[in-house]
């Protein structure tokens, strides 16, 4: 019974996660352009303070369900050679951690006063380009 219940808190949780990522990137940062510059920072100071406060829930669901989904799994993750589902499943838990890295390397540069424009809209396409080949793996884990 538990499964069904991991599994619907991962999809929404990931759903809200990528949503919110694909808005920043395919949306606001090309809409925000003709708005004055006062406009843009107020703007994107309160998005970006609003998705922290909700991301950080989302994202402990998210990874909260994830690892119970794989701890089901576990006899296909302990041989992920031995089947497409557990090789798939295997490159989908790195890319997962992978993305966990890109956010502990944004606070790094944050902490550290390194970061640049450039650099955040950087990692934000690689966490988004991350977060979508999961959903096709994750896909492709029950028919590959």
């Amino acid at each position: 019974m538990i499964y069904p219940l991991l599994l619907i808190a991962h999809l929404l949780a990931a759903i809200a996660f990528i949503g919110t990522l694909f808005f920043e990137v395919a949306i606001w940062f090309s809409a925000r352009r003709p708005l004055p510059w006062s406009a843009r920072l107020s703007a994107d100071q309160a998005i970006a303070q609003r998705s922290r406060k909700v991301l950080h829930g989302v994202v402990l669901v998210l990874y909260g369900a994830g690892a119970g989904l794989a701890w089901h799994h576990w006899g296909a993750l302990s041989q992920p050679l031995a089947s497409h589902f557990g090789l798939l499943l295997m490159v989908k838990i790195f890319l997962a951690l992978s993305i966990i890295g890109h956010y502990l390397l944004l606070a790094y540069w944050l902490k550290r006063g390194r970061i640049t424009q450039a650099r955040a809209d950087g990692v934000r396409h690689s966490i988004l380009g991350h977060m979508l080949l999961i959903v096709v793996l994750a896909k492709g884990m029950f028919y590959w």
